[in-house]
Parts: structure tokens; C-alpha cells; sequence
């Protein structure tokens, strides 16, 4: 005789039981970690985490699982369950007080308890997902925390984002433990939860754990702890062979058959014999809940089965004691989703109608059943499966408006998309849902951006506009152009500007609001020379009528723009940062948080590029923090966090910067954010020397980079870093090439700020420009401090003007004279970088002044650069030009040392002249011999291409731009006068 439903032995499982306890003790430790457990349909997922969980007892477990709608999951349903119980045990203002900022309007949209929610849009979401994790990890500061998400293979897309952040963004050393159950045999080919899967499995700190069915020897445990009882052979044989080991089939079979041989003929009876064992008024409320859900109310059970509470109760404890439905929270779950499905599977069709239909007027009567936007959301699914087109409609288009308030926009966007799908299906869908087709289509367009689903958003906004006449509904075209620029401009997709310039025309005489926001829209993404009058006009038009709708959001957003788009003379960038104080402070009347840190961000950037580092490193760091306070650190923030580490990077704080970086990255910023960041990283391993970590930084960059449409900023400081690796590596050639191909390929419309870096990079590869450089070098203006050190860079590198000795045509004659005017421009470079306070590129200039006095024979002057430079480089551990600097150092004391060997003298011991190696001396000698590359290569028994390597490196350590002026340096120093 059966004794137990399920057995009370924990069978087979004790590995993954392990594994989990592990994961916890890394928690305990303060060492943050993810568990994905896997495995079919009953195979005992829910049991090993219910093993697991009652045995951590320090720890605090938070339970959610993802609930079945149809063929939809509820938005965020497994965060609002764990929410739930948290504000059951602390109180509402318990768990307030943990939440990042103080603020709770976020949570609002998982919890209605928490009040309203703020405003929409992705920063909404942003915040929503920040403080999710913030308060995580605030709980896990005071003991370790395990978060179960269960039946993953059910999340909406709201849910698996969220997820997918919690276990990505989560501290290294947050101490949670994050565990996700989901159903392999659920996984079809184009399940979206396979993608997330395959992400998550990436993450370092992610673990995956697969559930197999139970040996044979297993089953024979978890029969015998059933029966209490050891099962007799032939029964054993039949189970094992009709469960195939599954725990849920053998616990049926044996709750069936009491360990006999009457054994159901189909899974659906395996899976409905113990509900047919039960009263028939108990099946009878079996069926109706199955329409429910996984997980149903007792509410609205009750409203559903029009029983009265003590007969609801009566029918359902047989349910409940027979282990078909267990008690969970304010409802019930069915102990298997299966045994729910197979109920649901078995209504006939008139019965499926008839159940949903009552579930949907049920919650008509009283949406306070369920909580905000679950019921809009339920309402909505019952609607649909009742095949009553009309009210389907009318429930999707109200369940969207409720996704909206929860930023569940992939929910909202699915919503919306049933009510387009049923539009032809209801002739008075306009009159029923207070909106047109286009209206509809429109509202749409707004969330698939929301949802990042930009090539559907483009293509309904096409939709929309051809259904529209625009003589006659000028305004309504105007807002989807703008949507549809935004979206193109946001998917780097061309044509964004003709949209907004169209919605601009059509709103010449529309309403004043509308028109700024076009006009702001517009300013905002004008970046080209050749349209900056038009960027600044524009943005003044966009500020005045801001002004005029008294909306002073927007009028911040444009202000920003015009002060960003004036204070680019950094020439005159003093004169108009105070638009920035004005902007913020309309900002913060407006409670315009996007606009705050937008103000920091264009501010910080204007400051770092008129050379004013301290200052722009001062706004940046504010603004990090303010982005923490409002929950966007990993968006805005890590854009902050960039515009702090480039001051700090040319103070010559580096490792101040790299903390910054790290701590950024940390968190998992947007992949363009982290290719700037990596950016930064390179440049310093490469001053260090760290050649191998330069290149995976630059690697990881270069991975985002070449996915997607980027904008100067990004682009030309990774081709100069591009640049530098190659010549690091003594690969010259490859370098020209690169920087060649940089030009061709970034120059044309790019401005001075990161044009004049890379120039300066190329030059530095020696020997004449390319004809491609010379001429953007030529036409390049040059504003503000910094561009001016730059400039003088170039121009002692290349000759350029106004001290080229042969008129300035780019291309040096050889020389004292030569020597003179390099020497000169040089000691430029360095006080321009010197009142700079960049310490780094101020050595580099003055290693290369050092460099010219050599040439001009005055070793005492090139000494005291070098230790100048000494002093510069050392604190910053810039190894690469230490090693060049005590090279020199060498030579500048050695020179005199030889001349005075030569007279008897005890000087100093000779070193490598100009710190070029032996081989380099060997293929020096022979240039100013004239040899050609390929001679050099067959008397030296080494590659031509070896040879093109090693000239190159000689002209850039000589500072010289071609092969006779690299020999007229070697004469003039008399290196092979004598035996070398």
C-alpha cells in the first residue's frame, strides 16, 4: 500500500546538491555567483532547490517563479513575488530604507504598495533594473542571499532582461547567489530563452548544472522510501521502464498502481490519475483553475467557481492533501505544471470558451483581484482564449496601457501587436478603444524603440505614414518622422536627419511643444563641420519655444546642445559654460534627471577638450555620483565614468583611472561605453610596456567597434591605438598601412579634438606622409590649448610649418639648420604640454628635444631634458619611454665619455648611440652607405621586410622623416668614424 505521494528520501542528487552548496560557501565568502539548473519536465528540479534551500540556514532566500499565461509569461512576475514577500516580513518601509537613493517610484512598477511610479521611457527601466540589484545587494551586506528564479523557460522578455542584468551587472563581491530552474525539453530551436542561456554561460561567475533521470538503483531508493517499503522486482522492472527513470513519473505510477501492475496506458493518464481519484466536485474545481493558471488566486477562484468561501475550502482540501494543489502564498499551485496542462489539454472546446469567459468577466467585476498590471494582463489572455475578438481587443489595447506603468515594454509591444492583429476583426475598434489605426500604430512605433526592436519600429512608422495624408494631418506626421528619426539615428541607420528635418517643416506652424521637440531632436544629432551653423540655429529655435510651451525639460536638452555645440572654439569655451549652469538648473526645476546628467556629461567632455583636465575630472566625478543616486550607473554613469577617466589619463593619474575603469566595467556598461573604457586601458598598458594586455584590451574595443555605427570620438582614438600596437609590436609597415587606412576611412567630416591625436601617431611612425595625411593635416584649424600642444607635436615630428627649412612643403632638408629648428619647435611642444599639466606627453616632447640637441651636438642640454622627462615618466611607470630615456641618458653623458676615452680620459662607458640596438647600428651603417632595403637583406642574411622594420624604427628614434636624413645625422654624429 502507497504511503507517501512523494518520497521522503532526497534520491540521486546529491552532486548537484554539492554544487549548489558550493556556490553558497562562495557567497558566504563574499564572492558573488549563478547556478542554472536544467532538466526535463519533472525530473526534480523544484525538489533539488527545496533540498537545497532548507539547508541554508544562514542565508536569506527569496523565491519567484515565472508564471504561464497561454503562451505568454507575466512581466516580471518572479521579482514582483520575491518584492512581496519582502515587504510581508519588513514592512513597506523596511525594505524602502534598503533601495539605493532612498527612492522607491522604480519598485512602484513591480508593487503597487511602493505608490506611483515615475516617469517612462528607458531611463524608467534603467532605474527599475538598478534598484532590483541595489537592493540585492544591500540585503547580502548583513548575510548571504539566494535568489530563485524558477520555470525560466516561461519568462517574458521583461523578466529575462531583468535577469540577464541581476546576473551580468551583480558585484564580484556582492555575496549572492542567484539560481535559475527552466525545462530543457521546453527548448525549442527558437525558444528566446536559449539565447540568454548561451549568454549567461559566458559570464565567469555562471555555473550550469543539467538534471538527468535516475539510475535504476535510484528508482529502487525512491520506490522503497514511497512504499517504506522495498518494491517487489517485477514492479520495479515496470515503473523503471514506464517512468525511464523521471521522479515525477515513478512517484505517479506507484501513487497509481500501489506498487501493483495496473499501470496507466498514456502519460496524460499517468499524469491525471491521481486527480481522478479525487471527488468529482473537487475535478470539477480542478478544471476550472487549470484555465487559470500554474498559479491562481483563492480570490478570484472563488469569484470564478461562484462557491462561497467554506465550499471553495471544502472542494479544494481533498486537491491540496491529495499533493495535486499546493498552498502558495494567497493562492495555489498545481504540484506540477504538467498535471495543470494536462487538465487544461482535456477541456472540451465549449468548456475552454465558457472557463475563460468567466475568468475574464470575473476580473471585469473586480480588477482588484489581482494587483497592477497582472490583472490588466490575465483580463487580456482570458479574453483572447475566449475567441471573443471585440473584447480581446479592447483588454489588449488596456493591458498594454498597464505594461507601460511597469515598463514591461516588450509586454506593452506584444499587447499592442494583438490589437493590430485583431483591428480587421472588429468594425468598431476605433470607436471601442478611443483611438484610430494610426494612432495605434504610432503608439507602437514608441514601444518597439522602448523594446529595442528598432527595424520593426521603422518599418510600423512607414506603415503609419503611408496611411496618412500629410496636407491634411501635417502634426500627426511631424511626431512619426521624429519617432522614426530617433529610431534611425539610435540604430545608426541613415535618413535619420531628413525625418527630422521634414517633422521640422510640418510643425513650421503645428503646436509649439511638438515643434521644439523636433528642433531639440534635431540640434541634438547635427555633428558634422558642415552643418554646425545649423546645429546652434537650430537649438536657439528649440530653446525659444521650448520657453514658449513652458517646457523646461526640453528647453535644458537644447541648451545643453547650444552651449556644447558654442564652447567647441575652445578658444573661447570660457566664455560659454555658464549655458551649462543654467541648464542644469533648469533641469532640476523640471526634475529632468536625463537632462541632469546629460548637462555633465556635455559640460565634463567640453572641459577635458579645452585642455581644463582638473575641471572636467571635478564635473565627471559629480556626475557619476549624481547617476548613482538616480540608478543609471551603468548607463549614464559609465558614460561619466569615461569623461573622468580621460582627464585623469592626461594628469597623468593613471592608476586613479584605471580604479575608475574597473569599477565601470564592473558593472557591465553598454558595449559602447566598455570599447571606451577598454580604449583608456590600452593607452596606459602601452606607456607601461604591458604590450600583451594593451592588445586585449584593444581587442575587446575593437570587438564592439566593428559591430556597429560609431562617431569620431570612438573611431579615431582606436585607430590610433591601432597604430601604436603595430609599431610597439615592430610592425611599421602594418602601421602605415592602418594609419593610411584610418585616414581614407575617418577623416572626411571629422573634427580637430581627435584628428590632431592621430595625425601626431602617424607622424610619429616617420618617413615621409602619406599624401592622404599632409592634406587633412593641411586643412585641420587648430582650436584651444591642447590642440595647439598637438600641433606643435606634429609640426616638430614633420617640419610642417613654420619650420620646415625648406619653405614648408612637409618634406625636411638635412642639417644644422634642420637640427635648429627641430630643437626650437620641440621645446614648443614641450611648454605647451607643460602648462597642459600632461606630464606624460610632456616627457615624450621632451625626449624628443633631447633627441634634436643630440643632433645638434649639445649633450649637456639633452641631458638635463632627459632627467626632466625622467622625473615625468617615472611616477606615471611609463616603461616604454624610460627605457628610450636611460638609452639616452647613456648616449648624452656617453658622447663626452668616448671624446675623453679618446684623450685618456676615464669616462663613462659608451652606450647604444640614439638607443638603437646592435642590429640597428649594423643596418644604420649601411644606409649611410646608400644601400638599398634589399642589399642591406642579403649582406645582413635577414628579410627585406625585417630591413623596412628596422629602418623604421631607426628614423622614429632619430626623429627623422627619410633614409638621407637619418645619414646626415650619423655623419654629423661621427657614429662610424671609427670601429663601432
Amino acid at each position: 500500500m502507497t504511503i507517501h505521494t512523494v518520497s521522503p528520501l532526497f534520491v540521486g542528487r546529491a552532486g548537484e546538491l554539492a554544487a549548489l552548496r558550493d556556490a553558497l560557501s562562495r557567497a558566504r565568502a563574499g564572492s558573488s555567483s549563478t547556478v542554472l539548473v536544467g532538466g526535463e519536465a519533472g525530473v526534480g528540479k523544484t525538489r533539488l532547490v527545496r533540498e537545497f534551500t532548507g539547508r541554508a540556514d544562514d542565508a536569506l532566500v527569496l523565491v519567484g517563479g515565472c508564471l504561464e499565461l497561454g503562451t505568454d509569461g507575466l512581466p516580471f512576475a518572479p521579482f514582483s513575488a520575491v518584492l512581496r514577500g519582502l515587504v510581508r516580513e519588513r514592512g513597506r518601509d523596511g525594505v524602502a530604507a534598503l533601495v539605493p537613493g532612498g527612492t522607491t517610484r522604480g519598485l512602484a512598477r513591480l508593487l503597487p504598495e511602493f505608490g506611483e511610479p515615475d516617469g517612462d521611457g528607458a531611463e524608467a527601466r534603467a532605474r527599475l533594473f538598478e534598484q532590483v540589484l541595489g537592493l540585492l545587494e544591500r540585503l547580502a551586506e548583513d548575510q548571504p542571499v539566494v535568489l530563485v528564479v524558477e520555470d525560466a523557460h516561461w519568462a517574458d522578455r521583461s523578466t529575462r532582461d531583468l535577469l540577464s542584468f541581476l546576473v551580468r551587472y551583480q558585484r564580484s563581491d556582492a555575496g549572492l547567489l542567484i539560481v535559475v530552474t527552466y525545462r530543457t525539453d521546453e527548448l525549442r530551436r527558437t525558444h528566446p530563452l536559449r539565447p540568454l542561456l548561451a549568454e549567461l554561460g559566458r559570464v565567469g561567475w555562471v555555473h550550469r548544472i543539467e538534471l538527468r533521470r535516475l539510475t535504476r538503483r535510484e528508482v529502487v531508493k525512491q520506490a522503497a522510501s514511497i512504499l517504506e517499503r522495498e518494491p517487489r522486482p517485477a514492479d520495479i522492472e515496470l515503473i523503471y521502464a514506464r517512468s525511464e527513470g523521471n521522479p515525477l513519473f515513478v512517484e505517479a505510477l506507484l501513487s497509481e498502481a500501489g506498487g501493483g501492475l495496473a499501470l496507466p496506458e498514456s502519460l496524460r493518464d499517468l499524469l491525471l490519475a491521481g486527480v481522478e481519484r479525487l471527488p468529482e466536485e473537487t475535478q470539477e474545481l480542478l478544471r476550472v483553475a487549470s484555465a487559470g493558471g500554474q498559479h491562481i488566486e483563492h480570490a478570484l477562484l472563488l469569484a470564478v467557481s461562484g462557491l462561497d468561501d467554506a465550499e471553495l475550502s471544502r472542494a479544494l482540501r481533498p486537491a491540496v492533501a491529495g499533493n495535486v494543489l499546493v498552498v502558495d502564498g494567497e493562492g495555489y499551485s498545481f504540484r506540477h505544471a504538467l498535471i495543470r496542462e494536462a487538465l487544461h489539454d482535456d477541456l472540451l472546446p465549449g468548456e475552454h470558451t465558457r472557463l475563460h469567459t468567466r475568468f475574464a468577466q470575473a476580473l471585469e467585476r473586480d480588477p482588484s483581484i489581482l494587483p497592477a498590471p497582472r490583472g490588466a494582463i490575465e483580463l487580456a489572455h482570458h479574453w483572447h482564449s475566449a475567441h471573443d475578438a471585440t473584447w480581446a481587443l479592447v483588454s489588449a489595447w488596456a493591458a498594454a496601457a498597464a505594461a507601460r506603468k511597469s515598463t514591461a515594454y516588450d509586454e506593452q509591444l506584444r499587447m499592442l501587436s494583438r490589437v493590430l492583429e485583431l483591428w480587421g476583426q472588429v468594425p468598431d475598434a476605433a470607436e471601442r478603444i478611443g483611438a484610430d489605426h494610426v494612432e495605434v500604430l504610432s503608439q507602437t512605433v514608441t514601444v518597439a524603440h522602448l523594446a529595442g526592436e528598432y527595424e520593426r519600429g521603422i518599418a510600423l512608422a512607414g506603415a503609419a505614414m503611408a496611411e496618412l495624408d500629410r496636407d491634411a494631418e501635417p502634426t500627426r506626421a511631424a511626431v512619426l518622422l521624429r519617432k522614426r528619426g530617433i529610431i534611425r539615428y539610435d540604430a545608426g541607420r541613415f535618413g535619420h536627419l531628413d525625418d527630422l528635418r521634414q517633422a521640422a517643416a510640418l510643425t513650421a506652424d503645428g503646436p509649439v511643444r511638438l515643434r521644439a521637440r523636433v528642433l531639440e531632436n534635431l540640434a541634438r544629432m547635427l555633428h558634422t563641420d558642415d552643418v554646425w551653423e545649423e546645429k546652434t540655429a537650430t537649438a536657439e529655435q528649440a530653446i525659444a519655444l521650448a520657453r514658449e510651451a513652458g517646457d523646461a525639460a526640453c528647453e535644458a536638452h537644447a541648451l545643453i546642445a547650444l552651449t556644447w555645440a558654442r564652447a567647441r572654439d575652445y578658444d573661447r569655451s570660457e566664455a560659454h559654460l555658464d549655458g551649462f549652469a543654467e541648464a542644469r538648473r533648469l533641469a532640476l526645476g523640471a526634475d529632468a534627471f536625463n537632462a541632469l546628467l546629460g548637462c555633465a556629461i556635455s559640460e565634463s567632455d567640453t572641459l577635458e577638450g579645452a585642455g581644463l583636465h582638473e575641471r572636467a575630472a571635478r564635473v565627471a566625478r559629480d556626475g557619476v555620483a549624481e547617476a548613482e543616486r538616480y540608478g543609471v550607473a551603468r548607463t549614464s554613469g559609465a558614460f561619466l565614468s569615461i569623461n573622468l577617466a580621460e582627464p585623469l589619463l592626461s594628469l597623468g593619474r593613471w592608476d586613479e583611472a584605471l580604479d575608475v575603469i574597473e569599477h565601470a566595467l564592473d558593472l557591465l556598461p553598454p558595449p559602447p561605453h566598455q570599447a571606451s573604457l577598454q580604449g583608456f586601458s590600452t593607452d596606459i598598458a602601452l606607456a607601461r610596456g604591458q604590450l600583451d594586455r594593451a592588445e586585449e584590451s584593444f581587442e575587446r574595443a575593437r570587438y564592439v567597434l566593428s559591430r556597429g555605427v560609431f562617431r569620431d570620438q570612438n573611431l579615431l582614438p582606436h585607430a590610433g591605438r591601432e597604430i601604436a600596437l603595430l609599431l610597439a609590436r615592430g610592425r611599421a609597415d602594418d602601421a602605415r598601412e592602418a594609419a593610411v587606412r584610418a585616414v581614407r576611412e575617418h577623416a572626411a567630416g571629422a573634427g580637430p579634438r581627435y584628428l590632431w591625436p592621430l595625425l601626431v601617431t602617424i607622424a610619429r611612425l616617420g618617413g615621409p606622409l602619406p599624401p592622404e595625411v599632409a592634406e587633412v593635416a593641411g586643412r585641420m584649424r587648430v582650436q584651444g590649448a591642447l590642440q595647439r600642444a598637438h600641433w606643435l607635436t606634429f609640426t616638430a615630428l614633420t617640419g610642417a610649418p613654420p619650420y620646415a627649412a625648406d619653405g614648408g612643403d612637409g618634406t625636411r632638408g638635412g642639417g644644422d639648420g634642420d637640427s635648429a629648428w627641430r630643437l626650437k619647435a620641440w621645446d614648443e611642444a614641450v611648454a605647451a604640454w607643460a602648462e597642459l599639466r600632461q606630464p606624460y606627453s610632456e616627457a615624450l616632447a621632451l625626449a624628443d628635444a633631447a633627441r634634436a640637441a643630440l643632433a645638434c651636438g649639445e649633450r649637456q642640454e639633452a641631458a638635463t631634458r632627459v632627467a626632466r622627462a625622467r622625473e615625468l615618466a617615472e611616477p606615471l611607470k611609463a616603461a616604454l619611454l624610460l627605457d628610450q630615456l636611460d638609452a639616452m641618458l647613456g648616449r648624452a653623458q656617453g658622447a663626452s665619455g668616448r671624446s675623453r676615452a679618446a684623450g685618456g680620459g676615464d669616462g663613462a662607458p659608451v652606450g647604444p648611440p640614439l638607443g638603437l640596438t646592435a642590429r640597428e647600428l649594423e643596418v644604420l651603417r649601411l644606409v649611410t652607405a646608400g644601400r638599398s632595403n634589399r642589399e642591406i637583406a642579403g649582406e645582413l642574411v635577414i628579410a627585406v621586410k625585417t630591413v623596412s622594420v628596422h629602418v623604421s624604427n631607426i628614423l622614429a628614434k632619430l626623429g627623422a622623416a627619410s633614409r638621407g636624413e637619418a645619414a646626415a645625422t650619423a655623419h654629423r654624429l661621427r657614429l662610424f668614424d671609427g670601429p663601432q
